[in-house]
């Protein structure tokens, strides 16, 4: 073979490699957009605060528990379906509507949970807790309900507040309806001091005492064009997850429960409940 010939061969052999090389770059490129587009669409899900959950929810007709509506002890608000966490007469209320399955609300409470209770301890802020059940008909299966219902049962033992926390701090994974599990609910109120042994509370559990409670506070949030979970109104106006163009953060948030405090006596009365529990996560 002429050199002539060996020099062409081996300028084909290199644009080929070349071309080759081109090509597993595009490649690589190609699976990092679509990875980077999924995780996009992640974000994005956790920022749209449960609107697409909310829709299908709706198209499915939400919860469907039946039989007396029993209000949990201390409810209050139209059609007794607020539970109220703080002093009474402190100056600012912040309304949260959450889905004890919904990871955007398990994200918001153990993001700002230290901040509300430094807020309500000074008398500066109250709570007012509206359960829904929108991952139950997006995703299927009981959870929403079910940990809805024990968390109405610990406000009847005064345990609401630690228990609540205690259910986010331990949320599964949205797919993943461990809160249908009373035994699992069960389990996690021996994590809140005195709950699990409350007169009545395991009864209350596992007959589904506040079940149609639950159905009418998710009916409630359906009728109420909220976008999805969680909806956070400080004094009625949305701050989550911005407030007027700002990002909700722990200091944003101080500041703004401040502003709409200024001058105003903070309050003194007792708080509602007043609770001994304290929320555990897992070990």
């Amino acid at each position: 073979m002429s050199e002539k010939n060996r020099e062409t061969k081996r300028s084909a052999r290199e644009r080929l490699q070349v071309q080759r090389e081109q090509e597993k770059k595009r490649e690589r490129r190609k699976r990092t957009l679509v990875v980077s587009a999924a995780v996009v669409g992640v974000l994005g899900a956790a920022a749209a605060v449960g609107l697409v959950a909310t829709q299908m929810n709706k198209d499915k007709g939400g919860s469907s528990a039946a039989g007396p509506v029993l209000a949990p002890s201390g409810a209050q608000g139209k059609d007794a379906l607020s539970i109220p966490v703080g002093r009474p007469d402190a100056p600012a209320t912040l309304t949260v509507w959450e889905d004890f399955r919904c990871p955007a609300c398990g994200q918001f409470e153990n993001a700002f949970r230290d901040t509300i209770k430094e807020l309500e301890a000074a008398g500066r802020l109250k709570v007012e807790y509206h359960l829904a059940t929108i991952i139950d008909g997006n995703m299927g299966g009981s959870g929403s309900l079910r940990a809805a219902n024990a968390a109405a049962c610990a406000q009847d033992a005064g345990k609401f507040a630690a228990y609540h926390d205690t259910l986010f701090l331990n949320q599964p994974p949205e797919p993943d309806d461990a809160f249908a599990d009373n035994a699992r609910l069960l389990e996690l109120a021996g994590k809140v001091d005195g709950l699990a042994k409350a007169p009545g509370f395991r009864q209350c559990v596992e007959d589904g005492t506040h079940d149609t409670w639950v159905a009418d506070s998710n009916a409630a949030f359906q009728s109420g064009g909220f976008g999805g979970t969680p909806t956070v109104l400080l004094n009625g106006e949305s701050v989550f997850p911005k407030k007027e163009g700002e990002d909700i953060t722990p200091a944003n948030f101080t500041r703004w429960v401040e502003e709409a405090t200024k001058g105003k006596q903070p309050g003194t009365a007792p708080a509602s409940p007043p609770e001994t529990g304290s929320p555990s996560s897992s070990s």
